[in-house]
This record gives C-alpha cells, sequence and structure tokens, in this order.
C-alpha cells in the first residue's frame, strides 16, 4: 500500500515549509543564512538485494543546509558595525566558549569591550602601548581609552627659500639682536616637545653675510643660523649661532661647504621635564633642500617629530581589521586588530540562534587570520551584512511547497478509495 509514501511525502513538505517559514521569518535579521531542506528516497532492505522492479517506500529529509552567500551590504551610522566581504566569520568569546557569526554588529561595554547584542566578545590581536600588534592566540579586544603618551623632539625639518637679493648684513657693524629685526633677514618658528609633552616655541633667525673672504667674486654666500626657545637665545657657543648655510651659484646648498643637519642643539627648559629637550644629545635641525633663489622668503615646509600627549577622540576599522585610534593631539596609534575564522566545510557548523554557530566534527578546525588573507573576506566599518534570504524566491518555494503537500495528500486519499474498493467486495 502506497500509505507509507504519502505520509512521508507529507512529513517532507511540511520540514521544507518549516525551512522555507524560517527563512523569511529571518528576512531582515542582519547576518542571516537560508535554509534549504534537502531530501533523499528511500528503499527498503532486502536479504536479496535490490530488484529493477523494486518500488521506493518514500522520501526522507537528507539534512537542512545553510547556504552561505553573500548577503548585501548596507551603510549604517554605527562606526562599529562591521560586515565581511566574503568568506568567513566573526570570532566571538563568551567566558571562553567559542562561536561564530556573520552579524556584525557591535557596541562597547562598560568595560571597553567590543560586543555583540548577546554580551559576546569580538576577538582577535591586541596592540601594546606603541600600537605593536601580538598576532599570537586571539583574544577579546579591549579600546584602550588611556591618554596617548607624549613624544620627546628629537628632528626639526624645514625646507626654506631665502632670499638672494637681500644686502648682507656687516655683523661687526650690526651684531645679531633677537630684539631687533635690523639684525637679521627673517625668521620663523616651530612647536616644539619636551619629556612631558609641554609645547616650547623653537625660533630660528636668518642673516646673511658678506661673501667668504675666499670667494672675492662672490659666487658663493653664507647665511647665518641662529636660535632662541620660549624668546630666550640658546646659550653659548656663539650666542646663540646654531650654524651657517653655503649657497652655490644656481642657489643651491653647496654641501663641501656646509655641514647638515645641525645637531646637539641644546634646548634647556624649566618644566621639570628632561633639559634639554633630547637629552645629553639634544635636537638636530636640517636644512637639507633650502634654496636661494632671487625670490621672496617663503617656507615650504616645516615641522618635527615630537607630539603632546593626547586622549582618545575615536577610532575605526580598517578593511584588514585594523582597529586606529584618533586622538586630540592629532595623532593615531593602533589598538588591535579583528580576526575572521573559517572553515574547511561550513555547512558542518552547528547553529545556536541568536545569530551563531559552532564548530562541530563535521565543520573541523577553524582557520584563523587577519582579514583579506587566504580564504578570509575584507571587512568593511560602519556597515551590516543583510540576510541572504531572497524573498521573491522564497515565495515562489513556499507555492511550490504547497502543491507537493497537496499531491502527497490527493495519494493518500486514492490509495483510500482503492482500499475501500477492495473492502467492498464480495
Amino acid at each position: 500500500m502506497s500509505f507509507q509514501q504519502g505520509l512521508s511525502g507529507l512529513s517532507a513538505a511540511s520540514k521544507s515549509l518549516d525551512a522555507i517559514g524560517n527563512n523569511v521569518a529571518n528576512a531582515n535579521t542582519a547576518g542571516f543564512k537560508a535554509s534549504q531542506a534537502q531530501f533523499a528516497d528511500v528503499y527498503a532492505s532486502s536479504l536479496t538485494g535490490a530488484g529493477t522492479s523494486q518500488v521506493g517506500i518514500g522520501v526522507k529529509v537528507a539534512g537542512v543546509a545553510q547556504q552561505f552567500t553573500q548577503g548585501n551590504i548596507t551603510g549604517s551610522n554605527n562606526p562599529l558595525d562591521v560586515a565581511i566581504n566574503g568568506g568567513g566569520f566573526f570570532r566571538m568569546s563568551d567566558q571562553g566558549t567559542i562561536t561564530y557569526a556573520r552579524n556584525g554588529q557591535f557596541q562597547l561595554d562598560k568595560d571597553g569591550f567590543i560586543v555583540n547584542a548577546s554580551g559576546s566578545h569580538l576577538t582577535g590581536y591586541v596592540a601594546n602601548s606603541l600600537g605593536v600588534l601580538s598576532t599570537g592566540a586571539p583574544t577579546d579586544l579591549n579600546i584602550n581609552t588611556a591618554d596617548l603618551p607624549p613624544s620627546e623632539s628629537s628632528k626639526v625639518t624645514a625646507l626654506l627659500n631665502l632670499d638672494s637679493r637681500k644686502a648682507a648684513i656687516d655683523q661687526a657693524v650690526n651684531p645679531f639682536d633677537v630684539n631687533d629685526p635690523a639684525t637679521y633677514h627673517n625668521a620663523t618658528s616651530v612647536s616644539v616637545f619636551d619629556s612631558l609633552g609641554n609645547s616650547h616655541v623653537l625660533q630660528t633667525f636668518f642673516v646673511k653675510t658678506a661673501p667668504l673672504p675666499a670667494d672675492p667674486a662672490g659666487t658663493q654666500a653664507t647665511w647665518e643660523v641662529y636660535a632662541s626657545v620660549d624668546g630666550t637665545l640658546l646659550p653659548a657657543p656663539a650666542s646663540g649661532n646654531i650654524g651657517s648655510i653655503t649657497f652655490a651659484s644656481d642657489g643651491s646648498i653647496d654641501n663641501a661647504a656646509t655641514t647638515l643637519p645641525f645637531a646637539n642643539i641644546q634646548l634647556p627648559v624649566a618644566t621639570g621635564a628632561q633639559t634639554p629637550i633630547g637629552g645629553a644629545a639634544g635636537i638636530s635641525l636640517d636644512f637639507a633642500g633650502t634654496t636661494q633663489f632671487g625670490s621672496s622668503f617663503s617656507v615650504n615646509s616645516l615641522g618635527q617629530d615630537g607630539y603632546a600627549s593626547g586622549r582618545l577622540s575615536g577610532f575605526n576599522i580598517d578593511n584588514d581589521g585594523i582597529i586606529t585610534g584618533r586622538y586630540t593631539n592629532g595623532m593615531s596609534s593602533t589598538l588591535g586588530q579583528v580576526v575572521l575564522a573559517n572553515f574547511t566545510n561550513p555547512n558542518g557548523l552547528q547553529p545556536l540562534g541568536n545569530n551563531v554557530w559552532a564548530s562541530s566534527a563535521s565543520s573541523g578546525a577553524e582557520l584563523v587570520g587577519g582579514p583579506g588573507t587566504g580564504s578570509l573576506g575584507s571587512l568593511q566599518s560602519s556597515a551590516v551584512e543583510d540576510s541572504n534570504v531572497d524573498l521573491t524566491a522564497e515565495l515562489v518555494n513556499m507555492i511550490t511547497a504547497q502543491r507537493f503537500y497537496q499531491a502527497n495528500a490527493q495519494t493518500i486519499k486514492t490509495q483510500d478509495q482503492v482500499m475501500q474498493t477492495l473492502v467492498n467486495l464480495r
């Protein structure tokens, strides 16, 4: 009798409708992956083997497979929302229990950990105080909100043009005086920082002197460079003179007559920080590339390598998972890196609900790495991966499953009529 086939068909159609209904219900669940009921035919076993005319006894559900295809990526206003574009899963930790997710809707908890809606911690590589990642075993990511320590200045670089048309100043008659603009041609300043992050103004002055005695034709010219810190002329030797720059007739620095950078410049401070700035080695001042052309004095670039302390003002997550902190002093520092995990057989993962899966013997061991490496996709911050459910396709599948259910019900009805005919035989 074919009641068994019809009943198994009804059961299979019901399971298919269950899977379709679950897909439709989660069409707006971020990171959700659609499921598909897969079926297999059933044959009775025989001691003498299966014959060529053997009829099957119905259908069974062989499995419910999730479809790990890419979902659409939608932008969001939360910088901690992260979408995976490609393969891999976020690696989550709930008090040491590791789970995996595609839903990248995260926020910070009160302790600075990056967590999902269930409170599980996002894992990755942490960075030390110097921004160097520890790429050993992944651990819970924590955003360090401590102030960025200051960095003491050690080098100043300047790229200038000194006006060759300026008349030389006879320093025997008009010696340099920091308070008398008539004793120098031009000046510029830059902020430098001591070991406590305090800012100090380093001012440099440029005085064109007469052509060198060994150059009566005037094919070379030299500029004396003086310096002060916080308005006070640098101490001896030479009452603030830190060096000289000699130019050739083409306006470039004559490297044979000029030694750059000016080294061991002592900048004393009285703030309780290390004095002089830079310690016994002082700081260096490099004018490489400076020119002397027949045009106005100009400062083309001026910089130094120190900075004050800064507070964390925000952070962002790059495509490679690097978490970069932005500080109020204009600096940035690496705070950590998000890692992804992948599996040889993602369909072997065990769904646990709450948008997470657990590894199993069927999935294989996790393969952990940085985003964009191996089979792992890249990340997109301020974005969320939508469900990969195609509602149009699911509605069509629902109609098909309904017809499948009706057809199997009809086979039971027909078999009932046949049986009724046999019972009524005289």
